[in-house]
Parts: structure tokens; sequence; C-alpha cells
């Protein structure tokens, strides 16, 4: 396969990859405190509430490293600020995403669509991987999802231990 023309390997340097690792740190790094919290408080709005602080959380807090990691004159990666930008979003919007379902009244509602949502998350960082990163679609949907799913299954197995408790 070709290299991409140089400038298309800017935008994905630039914009895109600081865009991919929000996602995937938003999406994932909130799935263990969101569903833990929804399992062990049953409670919908608590849910929201701890999904949205660690969304906002995490978006600022990956935003400012991803700022401050490297000015972008050496490895050319573009202005920090705008990078921090785009992944601070982009975490946030991981992390929101799944949490939105949570404004629902019933718990057991809001996580079943909780869970279709983090599915299509997944499916979509491994669609964007495999698309500019030029990543191997089967072996990115794996990597994604397997580790997806191990995040999330530690959030429920804590949050059924917190429940019997």
């Amino acid at each position: 396969m070709p290299p991409p023309p140089a400038h298309q390997q800017v935008f994905v340097l630039q914009r895109v990859q600081p865009a991919l690792l929000g996602l995937m740190d938003g999406s994932v790094s909130t799935l263990a405190p969101l569903f833990a919290a929804a399992e062990l408080t049953g409670d919908s709005h608590k849910a929201f509430l701890l999904g949205t602080a660690a969304s906002l959380g995490a978006g600022i807090s990956m935003g400012l490293a991803e700022a401050l990691s490297d000015d972008g004159a050496v490895s050319g990666r573009g202005s920090p600020v705008i990078r921090g930008a785009i992944t601070g979003a982009a975490t946030a919007l991981g992390g929101m995403m799944h949490t939105l379902p949570f404004l629902l009244p019933h718990i057991r509602v809001a996580l079943y669509l909780a869970y279709a949502v983090v599915f299509v998350e997944l499916v979509t960082i491994a669609y964007i991987r495999w698309h500019y990163m030029r990543s191997s679609l089967g072996r990115t949907v794996v990597q994604v999802i397997v580790g997806g799913l191990i995040v999330f299954c530690v959030g429920l197995f804590l949050g059924h231990i917190g429940a019997g408790m």
C-alpha cells in the first residue's frame, strides 16, 4: 500500500490522532466508574452525575496532558493548544455518550441503552483506527472491543460487589 499524501499525514497526525486518543480514553476510562456507580447506587441520576464528572474531569486532564506534552516543533504534531482542545473535547465526548442514557429515570433501561452506546462507541473507534491509521480491521476490532469489555466488566464486577455489601 503506498504511503498517504503529505497533507493527509499531517491531518492524521495533528487532528485525527489527538481526537482518537481522546475518544478512546473518554470511552474506556469512564466505563468502570460509571457502571460501578449505576450498579452500586441503582440510581440513574447519581450515575449520570458521576459519569458527567468523570467525563469532564477526564476531558480537562487529557486536554492539558496533550497540550503540555509537546510543543509540536520537533515532532511536527502541530499546535499544542489545538491538539489539547481536540483531545480534551473528544475525551469528554467519549465519556458523555454512554453517560447520557442515565438521564432516563429507570436504571435498567438506562443501563441497557448505555450498553448499546458503548458497543457503538467501540465499533466507531475501531473504524477510525482502520480508516485513518490503516490498522488491520480484524485486529483493531478485537483490540478495542476486548479492551473496552475488560474495563466494562471491572466496573460491573465492582458495582455488584459494592451493592452486595
